[in-house]
């Protein structure tokens, strides 16, 4: 504190004493000043009778009286009209401060024009001019009690609502150790309540999941908004689970720390794994399902080339050892034979090359491209059969998301059933149509034939894998493709081909999002 003397000398606060300070210094005119300026309300009481001696200011601007007008009133007159402010009880307190030198209490004042007010005050017993008195100090709390009482409602219906979620709340400080964490956080995690207290986010994790855990916080704290993330938790009994959740910085004031959300996704994400661990079983079974389909598509075409460069080479031999033969006719053999095998080759590489596929994730496939990979087989074994396949491609790229060994499996089975229904009807009938279409959302693969239909399928069952009308047949080839275009997120169908036939065919969407 600084400022000048009446001599206008400058002083600051290292020149004031407290001990130089005299109370007796003050005029009493000067202490009446300072009641009456108070913010407080204060009344004056007499001790023994308890009446009105005197009142501040500010005590007449709060209810709305004059001095005149509030000397002559009792409490009952100026107190809240509940049991809880009566005359007896006002009295009583004003009583105990008599003989305790100070008594406090919340009381309800009542303004001239009725309304009422919610008071703390404070009485003290005083000696004013030889004559025992009660200072009434009070201040008006009606504003406060009622920010007390929103809070106390605002946190009831918090902790109900944190309560009632499914969702796990934690915050977490800058080092992600747990200062608060909710019930559900807690049964979540599967730790007794309060357990949580203290402990690093990072250290619930398993390893391998606290680094992107780590990330989403750290980047939170950057760029000042929510980051999703996913993690592996250890669990007190020595299992995982998992939980995805998101991740918000908060400053706010001297509050600081990151919010956490998160739900337990571990049910879905085992789910998941079993779908990728059927897909690979799927794949497998796909592989030996297509090398059986093609062995037993190609074993006649193989035999004609092997059977062939055989002749070549016996009747080269024969000759040789009948000692007839000149060099034109051995290289005549020869490159009979080598023909033969060469041709034999040609079969054996399509069969080692769809089957030697190596496995493949989902990814964009051109499907005619697909198409063209399998038509070589579909066409030895449409020929063996003496059955015309006729293809109708598109003009433009047909591209669709899907995994492309399973897929061309799939194509096989349709056309080879297709095939199978054409071969027992009369060779100029023995039609089988492929049709590739693209579509808004993907790409459309269809079969045609002209064959018996679906009306002797028992229900309707045509994709569960119970029915099958090939003698030979395993039954699986339908129910296989259904699994495999499904699990692709594309649909496959079947319907009866007017006048006479069926229809199947297969959709698969030409993005990742939509699969």
């Amino acid at each position: 504190m600084s400022g000048r003397d009446d001599a206008g000398e400058h002083f600051t606060s290292a020149d004031f004493d407290p001990a130089d300070f005299d109370p007796a210094d003050f005029d009493p005119a000067d202490f009446a000043r300072m009641v009456e300026a108070s913010a407080y309300g204060v009344i004056i009481h007499d001790a023994a009778t308890k009446n009105i001696l005197w009142a501040n200011p500010t005590t007449l601007r709060m209810l709305g009286f004059t001095l005149e007008e509030l000397l002559p009133l009792k409490a009952n007159h100026m107190s809240g009209l509940g049991e809880l402010y009566s005359r007896s009880r006002g009295v009583g307190w004003l009583q105990e401060a008599v003989d305790r030198g100070t008594a406090s209490i919340e009381w309800m004042y009542r303004t001239k024009d009725g309304r009422e007010i919610l008071t703390e005050a404070i009485a003290t017993r005083l000696e004013l001019g030889g004559r025992a008195v009660i200072m009434v100090q009070f201040r008006d709390i009606e504003r406060l009690e009622e920010t007390r009482r929103t809070l106390t409602r605002t946190e009831t219906m918090l902790n109900a609502f944190l309560e009632q979620m499914q969702e796990g709340v934690l915050v977490v400080d800058d080092d992600a150790r747990v200062t608060f964490a909710s019930a559900s956080a807690e049964e979540l995690l599967r730790r007794e309540p309060g357990a949580l207290a203290d402990l690093s986010l990072f250290g619930l994790c398993v390893a391998e999941s606290a680094p992107a855990l780590r990330e989403a916080v750290e980047t939170s704290r950057r760029e000042g908004r929510s980051q999703p993330f996913r993690f592996e938790a250890r669990l007190p009994d020595g299992g995982t689970a998992w939980f995805s959740g998101s991740c918000q910085h908060v400053l706010e004031g001297e509050l600081e720390g990151h919010l956490v959300l998160f739900h337990d996704v571990t049910e879905r994400v085992l789910s998941r794994q079993q779908r990728e661990r059927d897909l690979q079983h799927l794949n497998y079974l796909a592989r030996f399902n297509a090398m059986g389909d093609m062995a037993r598509t190609i074993e006649h075409e193989i035999a004609q080339p092997l059977a062939a460069a055989t002749n070549y080479l016996a009747g080269t031999q024969r000759r040789l050892d009948a000692g007839g033969a000149d060099q034109q006719t051995v290289l005549q053999g020869i490159a009979g034979a080598r023909a033969q095998l060469e041709r034999a080759a040609v079969i054996m590489k399509s069969l080692r090359d769809y089957v030697t596929h190596l496995e493949q994730p989902l990814q964009q496939v051109e499907l005619g491209e697909l198409f063209a990979e399998v038509r070589g087989l579909l066409e030895l074994n449409a020929m063996q059969r003496g059955v015309q396949l006729r293809v109708a491609l598109p003009e433009h790229d047909v591209p669709v998301w899907c995994e492309r060994v399973l897929t061309g499996q799939v194509m096989l089975n349709l056309c080879f059933n297709a095939i199978d229904e054409m071969a027992e009807w009369p060779l100029a009938e023995r039609i089988v149509r492929v049709e590739i279409e693209r579509t808004e959302h993907g790409g459309v693969f269809r079969v045609i034939d002209t064959g018996k239909g679906l009306a002797h399928i028992p229900d309707g069952r045509i994709f569960d894998g119970a029915f099958t009308s090939k003698s030979s047949g395993h039954g699986i080839g339908l129910a296989l493709s259904h699994q495999v275009i499904q699990r692709q997120g594309g649909e496959i169908s079947a319907r009866e081909n007017e006048p006479r036939g069926a229809v199947f065919e297969f959709s698969l969407p030409a993005t990742a999002a939509a699969a």
